[in-house]
């Protein structure tokens, strides 16, 4: 059984966030659902400044708390190591959403078909998309993955449920990689097997010394990081992105 990590080099990521527009694309998010994100940091003072970039996806923890308040088993830990959440149990009851130390979790507060950057039903949409379907219509966002078999892909599926990062459990059983990792232009972002010495993810994270997320919260995060340093209260956060995107 494969062992699911994801292994990100901050020394190569330029901040393009090709990453975020990749995943919203891929997994259909609402307008505003985040689930790849690219944090900017500033650190030093004029005229000796530096300038870094943070993707955050679903850190997928080893001992997610996530998984341990969901009352109805809605969220659970898969034996790839992959957390999902499984659409059809979900509750709405968000108390996965207060348990996460890394605010990866979103709700659903409007139908999906009402929160979107684009009126599907439009008339003249068939003629601008010149006979492509649009990433909604993805058949493989619907199916059913794992040996558990639950609806465990994609978003924009229901409203008053909790949703996140699959890892793109959707393309990673078909072999493929999640589509931040294969979209990013300058293969920062390496996904695999970590107990597989010959994956590139493992790889990676042999070749520099490595920092996840929150460590001393105990949720063994499935995210490394290689390359420049933690942030640290020498370094400020600068905002760039509307809420609405």
């Amino acid at each position: 059984m494969a062992n699911y990590g994801m292994v990100i080099d901050l020394d190569k990521c330029t901040g393009c966030r090709a990453c975020m527009v990749a995943c919203k694309v891929e997994n259909n998010t609402p307008e505003s659902n985040l689930w790849m994100y690219v944090f900017r940091f500033e650190e030093g003072e004029y005229p000796s400044t530096k300038t870094w970039f943070m993707p955050r996806p679903c850190m997928h923890c080893e001992n997610a708390s996530c998984v341990k308040v969901c009352p109805v088993g809605a969220r659970y830990k898969r034996l790839d190591g992959i957390t999902a959440t499984d659409f059809d149990r979900c509750i709405g009851c968000r108390y996965c959403e207060v348990a996460c130390p890394y605010g990866v979790n979103y709700f659903n507060w409007q139908k999906p078909e009402e929160n979107y950057y684009i009126d599907w039903a439009d008339p003249d949409l068939p003629s601008e998309l010149n006979g492509e379907k649009p990433g909604y219509a993805n058949p493989d966002l619907d199916q059913a993955y794992g040996s558990e078999n639950r609806r465990i892909a994609g978003g924009g599926h229901d409203k008053g449920v909790m949703e996140k990062c699959t890892f793109c459990v959707h393309r990673v059983e078909k072999g493929l990689e999640p589509a931040c990792a294969n979209i990013c232009p300058t293969h920062a972002i390496k996904f695999g097997d970590l107990d597989d010495p010959n994956s590139e993810a493992a790889q990676l994270l042999r070749s520099k010394p490595s920092f996840r997320l929150l460590e001393d919260a105990g949720t063994s995060p499935r995210v490394f990081y290689v390359g420049q340093h933690e942030p640290g209260p020498e370094s400020r956060q600068i905002e760039e992105i509307s809420a609405r995107v």
